[in-house]
């Protein structure tokens, strides 16, 4: 049982008697913070401030809990109430989850991305609960004049056994709202976790099916206008001219005109990405009117020069510069094979590579390639914005909404408490809601036209507009000595404008001489964070490679992935490392077990991969039949390491959807472009994974540590690929460097 202090202030609780129902609401400023006095059980997390919550508890017994966090499927408007709900030892029968408004007075940074929403809130929403529980204790034996160390809680309910005493948390609500907030409070034992670790309904999920208001794209408001962009039809090209003459007559059709998104002396931050800044925008009574105006429109566009612009990131502002030039595919590939050929930025290098190389016995060296992917989001873009003179209301997808509010206010010359942010549900991201430039649209089209709009993209605008996972093209190159060790490890990776490479992951640290060199090709093709932002790629490069290393060595691939992880927990090389070999060695342990990897299987075409990003290990076997010339994905075993799993239903899902989503782009996923503009912009076109040939069977396993949690919406997503892969060399006797893997391989 862990002790934690409720607070460095008082002030950052607050709380408040609802005295026309006798109830008590509890709130908590993220401003502060908590801190344990167990260091072991109770870690303070390093970006505490992006977490936040608050409840209410009624006269009846109904506890209403707020999710702080913006959601896109992912569960967290589930998950975070639990971890409050848990400590608070209420029933979840009664609990009532609503989605906390945007603010970062109360809540501090509302964030949802990483995989941090978990591991962030599991010490604060937790106390947050534990502390409610403890006023209410303190409630119940003030009213009963006993000892409140007698006073014990179960399922929204107080008892003290010595007197008989029963009380539900409703009847002690109000005189619990007049206790002073306690300075510690104690956490649960895992042991004791009731709630958490046990499977809950997704709370909106009723809503969802049954076709309630939701997301961005149910917003409908009185007096509400309809407005859609006119973006330029390839990257590298930006307004010329527009005459509106002819459309203005059209039927519905309110105003055209054109604006920039951003004020010329703007410093962007990395959320302010943004593919093409000045825009033509119509607006009118209805989309269909407005896309058939939009087809009329007389409008030019011509090349742009070479521009920079300032971007206030992490470490500090740096100059981006945009190159001129209508870029295709083909010129890509070009570039990024010149550059990989000439000597990268060195970012590790362990012992003598070079000179290792040189006297091995064997060497094997492999380039490994994948192209810009869309997000093709199932929902379209979609804001609903309504500004006026002194203050502006904007309701759509946002996953840095204090980030994007900040824009909102400098463009409108407004101060950022003016403006209110709405955060709907989003209809699918991981990624793309960080690049809220559609918010920062709207508000200047209703600022222009003194009303209320609906910004709305068709799905061509949703795609074609970017924010792309970048190209990229990595080196591999391993040496094994005469007794087939690996005696020397060297990457090196880049891609277009970014490289996916990280330099101390495994097989880092488990290999005498590693080198590690990194380059990039500029590119004005915008370009943004995708699930697992660069592991994405890398994962399915590095352990495709390794599979064939093992090959090399006549290994098993799993027990060759051991030795080198036994190597890097008990003798590591180098001053970092970003994985734990034990727990990464935990989940291929478990999954050679639960797959029955090795032994007599209906399945013979099996692949094997496991990698560790974002505080999570997930290890993969897939099994794979050639079926009518085509790959069928037969089964997938699952082995994750993420710590406590605190919804195991969802957590499974998650699981799932990962592999599905990751199987699709690993076979079907290119974005190509030919003189800057891409040429798939729907579904008919942009290639995703079909219900027919998603895994017949998936099992997952969790491992059972006891840690800490951490998030889940990006670990099991990596290896899939690689897994594949493996799994396709097995089917084929071919492998597979090249994404997507249906290309120029199968009939498709």
């Amino acid at each position: 049982m862990a002790i934690v202090k409720t607070s460095y202030n008082r002030r950052s609780f607050f709380k408040s008697s609802i005295l026309a129902g006798g109830g008590m609401m509890l709130g908590f400023s993220w401003l502060a913070s908590c801190v344990s006095e167990n260091k072991n059980e109770l870690t303070m997390p390093e970006e505490w401030f992006e977490i936040n919550s608050f409840l209410k508890i009624g006269e009846n017994g109904v506890v209403t809990i707020m999710a702080p966090n913006p959601e896109f499927g992912q569960g967290v408007k589930t998950s975070l109430p639990m971890l409050v709900a848990e400590e608070l030892d209420v029933d979840w029968s009664k609990v009532i989850v609503e989605q906390a408004p945007f603010n970062p007075q109360l809540y501090g940074r509302q964030f949802t991305g990483g995989s941090r929403a978990i591991p962030t809130a599991w010490p604060t929403l937790r106390m947050v609960g534990a502390t409610a529980r403890q006023m209410l204790k303190e409630a119940a034996a003030k009213t009963w004049n006993v000892p409140v160390e007698e006073i014990t809680t179960e399922s929204s309910f107080l008892y003290h056994n010595a007197s008989g005493n029963k009380a539900e948390y409703g009847t002690m609500a109000s005189a619990a709202a007049e206790i002073p907030v306690p300075e510690e409070v104690e956490l649960k034992d895992t042991k004791d976790f009731n709630i958490i670790g046990t499977s809950r309904k997704n709370v909106d999920g009723l809503k969802i099916v049954t076709g309630k208001p939701a997301f961005s794209s149910d917003t409908i408001k009185e007096g509400m206008l309809f407005a859609m962009i006119v973006p330029p039809p390839a990257f590298g090209m930006k307004l010329k001219s527009f005459d509106a003459t002819g459309i203005l007559s059209m039927p519905g059709i309110k105003d055209v005109f054109s604006f920039k998104t951003y004020n010329d002396d703007f410093k962007r931050t990395v959320f302010d990405t943004n593919a093409f800044p000045e825009l033509v925008a119509i607006v009118g009574n209805s989309t269909w009117e407005i896309i058939n105006a939009r087809k009329s429109l007389n409008i030019e566009w011509e090349p742009f020069s070479e521009y920079e612009y300032t971007m206030a990131g992490w470490g500090g502002d740096q100059k981006i510069i945009v190159p001129s030039g209508l870029e295709s595919t083909s010129d890509h590939k070009k570039k990024m094979k010149e550059v990989a050929e000439k000597p990268g930025r060195v970012v590790r290098k362990d012992g003598n590579p070079e000179e290792a190389l040189k006297k091995a016995s064997k060497v094997i060296e492999r380039t490994y390639t994948a192209p810009f992917l869309s997000h093709s989001t199932m929902e379209p873009i979609t804001f609903f914005a309504n500004v006026n003179n002194e203050t502006a209301e904007i309701a759509g997808p946002l996953q840095a909404p204090d980030s994007i509010r900040n824009t909102i206010s400098a463009r409108l010359d407004m101060p950022a408490e003016n403006i209110t942010l709405e955060l709907t549900r989003m209809g699918g991201g991981f990624g793309r809601h960080f690049f809220s430039h559609g918010a920062i649209e709207a508000a200047i089209i209703s600022q222009k036209i003194n009303a209320p709009v609906k910004l709305v993209y068709t799905r061509e605008d949703t795609i074609r507009f970017g924010v792309f996972r970048p190209t990229y093209l990595s080196t591999y190159k391993a040496a094994l000595d005469e007794n087939n060790n690996l005696i020397a490890f060297h990457v090196k990776s880049g891609g277009i404008p970014e490289s996916s490479l990280n330099p101390n992951t495994f097989p880092a640290g488990a290999v005498d001489n590693f080198l590690a060199e990194s380059w990039t090709v500029s590119s004005n093709i915008t370009v943004g964070w995708f699930r697992a932002p660069s592991s994405n790629f890398q994962a399915a490069a590095e352990q495709s490679f390794l599979d064939e290393v093992a090959e090399l060595a006549e290994k098993d691939p799993i027990e060759f992935r051991l030795e080198l992880l036994k190597r890097a927990k008990e003798s590591p090389v180098g001053e970092r490392l970003d994985y734990d070999p034990s727990r990464y060695s935990g989940v291929l342990e478990k999954v050679r077990e639960k797959s029955g990897w090795g032994k007599e299987s209906t399945f013979k075409n099996r692949g094997v991969a496991a990698y560790f990003c974002h505080s999570g290990y997930a290890a993969h076997v897939i099994d794979v039949e050639i079926q009518n010339g085509n790959p069928r994905v037969e089964n997938v075993c699952t082995a994750i390491d993420i710590g406590i799993v605190v919804n195991p239903s969802a957590a499974v899902n998650m699981v799932e959807g990962n592999i599905v989503d990751a199987i699709g782009h690993a076979m079907y996923g290119e974005m190509t472009i030919k003189n800057g503009e891409v040429d798939k912009d729907n579904f008919n076109s942009y290639r995703l994974i079909r219900h027919s040939e998603t895994p017949k069977n998936i099992e997952v396993h969790f491992v059972d540590n006891g840690i800490s949690p951490t998030g889940l919406g990006e670990p099991p997503y990596p290896p899939t690929f690689a897994a594949l892969a493996n799994a396709l060399y097995k089917a084929t006797g071919k492998r597979y460097y090249h994404q997507p893997f249906i290309k120029n391989n199968f009939d498709g």
